[in-house]
Parts: C-alpha cells; structure tokens; sequence
C-alpha cells in the first residue's frame, strides 16, 4: 500500500511539473516570437476621439508624450498638468496625446464624445486625444502591446496617467508612473532634454 501512494505522489509531482514546464517553456516561446517579430508602432493605425486616422509616424520630428487617461481618476486633475506642459513646449516640438482607457475600476466610462466634451470643458484640452482604448488585458491595443512588451521601458501599465516618452525618432526613451506630474522636475527636464 505505501509502494502505491509513494508511486501515486511521485506520479503526481512529475505531472504537475510536467505542468509548470510546459507553461515555462510556452511562455519562452512567446516572448521568443515576439522577439523576432516586433511591433512596428510607428505605423499602427490609431482612431483619434473625433473620428479620424493617425499613425504616430505621422508626428515624426516631434517629441511625444503618450497618456493613458481617465475622467474620473483620483490623477484626473493631470490633465491641467499636460495640457500647461504642451503649451509651453508645443513651439519647440513637444506633442502630449491622451489615451483614454477604461482598463482601473471603470474609471473611464464615457464615450468619445462625452471624453472630448469633459476634457474641453474642464481642462481645456487642446492637445490631441484618441478614441478610448484598452492598454492592458487580452484587448490590450497593439500600440501598448509594443509599450508594454517590446520598448526599452516594458511592465504592465500600473493605472491611469503612466507616460511613455517618445524622442525625435520615435523611439521610446523615457517613462513615468502615475504620481509623476506632467509639470514635475522629472518629467520637464526629460522633455527638455528631449527637445534640445
């Protein structure tokens, strides 16, 4: 009887790692796929919240700033923030664009519509604004993917308001979380620099 529940625990323990090393070795497989073949997010087509389509190449020589954004955010307020930053920086070639994304507790609810209204009517936004997407999860969008997955600055997206920084280039070059403020030391001195 031992002999049969030693044979049954041993079997048992090769099956799960069995398990585990199959997942291990599917999870190498994937990245090595996405290794070898990358994103290319320069030329992704993007809805902006009014309806059009832009790639982000479409801004090529400018310095980007990219935003997950939500109206109703304890970081809300951040729309201020980028929107004073893009003004002082526009003239020398910074972009500041806006992500809205429905992705922390709902936080983002509204439509297109209703997003562009709330961030006119209560920030003044006028730097531009896509159409609501999904930056983390399996509806994760393809420009997030890339942010998220393959740039030098990879790691899930922690909540509303993390930023990517985008040099002349298009090539990511910086990121920031949610408690860093558009109008912070850190992130002006990136753009500066970003910008010279």
């Amino acid at each position: 009887m031992k002999r049969i529940t030693s044979f049954a625990l041993i079997a048992g323990m090769l099956g799960v790692g069995g398990i585990l090393a199959h997942k291990v070795c599917r999870a190498k497989k994937m990245n090595a796929i996405a290794a070898e073949s990358p994103i290319d997010y320069l030329d992704l087509d993007l809805e902006t919240i009014d309806g059009n389509m832009v790639k982000l190449s479409d801004y090529h020589g400018k310095v980007l700033l990219l935003v997950n954004t939500a109206s109703k955010c304890g970081f809300t307020k951040q729309y201020a923030g980028l929107q004073e930053l893009y003004e002082k920086y526009k003239d020398r070639g910074l972009v500041v664009i806006g992500f809205p994304a429905n992705n922390f507790l709902g936080q983002e609810p509204g439509s297109n519509d209703e997003i562009a209204t709330f961030c006119e009517t209560n920030y003044g936004v006028t730097f531009p604004m896509m159409a609501k997407i999904s930056v983390k999860g399996k509806d994760i969008h393809p420009l997030y993917q890339y942010l998220t997955t393959q740039s030098p600055y990879t790691g899930d997206i922690s909540w509303n308001f993390n930023k990517f920084l985008l040099n002349r280039e298009g090539q990511v070059i910086n990121r920031f979380g949610s408690k860093q403020t558009p109008m912070g030391e850190d992130i002006t001195k990136a753009v500066e620099s970003a910008l010279q």
